[in-house]
């Protein structure tokens, strides 16, 4: 995470750090794929944070950083991970922090309700534990991430809005690890200067 602030404030962001856009999202992640059949309860655990400059009246370039943690406690059972056999209840979590370079299309720039598409490029750490009793089975891996996003923002004031969109957060399989995909409605604030 560090490298890629470095990249942004190397790339202008810190000469310019007053004309940064920031966004802070309150972030719910329901679950697909593998992530999905592993935790099928959706994350109300999840927070987004974006810094991005303006290039063009109507586009947009930044960086995205998040997390979001999906959880679930499943019953007594036998349960198998590889060659073992474990019985007993089993508490799951699913931490899912992305980290990308972003770019947006502003469809309506200058107007009180401005929609926008957006895509993001980058990668995410994946930190999956297993908890039954006193044991834990731990994975863990770096994927691969594609993100596309709709949304809009809300303008209060010239130097303030609100936030709401779509996202859909797909990471390559990587590591042993299958891939780990979810989509995402976002609630926020946005901060212009």
């Amino acid at each position: 995470m560090k490298k890629l602030l470095v990249i942004f404030f190397l790339a202008g962001g810190a000469p310019a750090f007053s004309q940064v856009i920031t966004t802070l999202e309150y972030s719910m992640g329901f679950a697909t794929g593998d992530l999905a059949d592993f935790i099928g309860a959706p994350s109300f655990r999840g927070f987004t944070t974006t810094f991005k400059k303006l290039v063009q009246p109507n586009v947009a370039a930044g960086v995205e950083f998040g997390w979001n943690v999906f959880y679930d406690a499943k019953g007594t059972d036998v349960y198998h991970q590889g060659n073992f056999a474990y019985s007993g209840k089993q508490y799951r979590y699913n931490n899912q922090f992305p980290m990308l370079i972003r770019g947006d299309y502003y469809l309506k720039p200058g107007e009180q309700i401005n929609p926008y598409v957006g895509l993001g490029l980058g990668t995410m750490y994946t930190l999956r534990n297993t908890d039954m009793g006193q044991y834990r089975i731990e994975e863990d891996a770096w994927h691969f991430l594609v993100k596309p996003e709709v949304g809009v923002e809300f303008d209060v004031n010239p130097g303030f809005a609100f936030s709401l969109s779509g996202r859909y957060y797909g990471g390559f399989a990587a590591g042993g690890m299958a891939a780990q995909g979810y989509f995402a409605i976002n609630v926020g604030a946005v901060f212009k200067p």
